[in-house]
C-alpha cells in the first residue's frame, strides 16, 4: 500500500483502533515497516485527522502499559518448552 500517504495514514490509524491492534500487527497486515506506522500514527496523523490520532494515541499508550506483561508471557513460554524438551 504506497500510494498516498494520507490515505495511508487514515487506513491503518482507522484499522488499529477497529481492531485494538498493536503497531507490529498493523505493519503486518498492511506489509509496510513498524517505523513507517509508527512515523505515520505518531507524526503525520496529527496533521491528517486530529480527532482519529487522539483515538490511535490512547491504544498506543494502551499496548505501551501492558507489554510487560506480554513479554513475561513469552519468556515463561520459551522456558517452560524448554524444560519440557529435557
Amino acid at each position: 500500500m504506497k500510494g498516498d500517504i494520507k490515505e495511508r495514514c487514515q487506513c491503518i490509524g482507522v484499522y488499529m483502533v477497529e481492531n485494538n491492534s498493536t503497531v507490529r500487527e498493523v505493519a503486518r497486515k498492511f506489509g509496510i515497516s513498524k517505523s513507517t506506522v509508527h512515523k505515520d500514527l505518531t507524526k503525520r496523523l496529527p496533521i491528517f485527522s486530529p480527532q482519529l490520532y487522539q483515538m490511535v494515541r490512547k491504544q498506543i499508550a494502551q499496548n505501551m502499559e501492558v507489554r510487560h506483561i506480554h513479554g513475561g508471557e513469552a519468556t515463561r513460554r520459551k522456558y517452560q518448552s524448554m524444560k519440557q524438551c529435557k
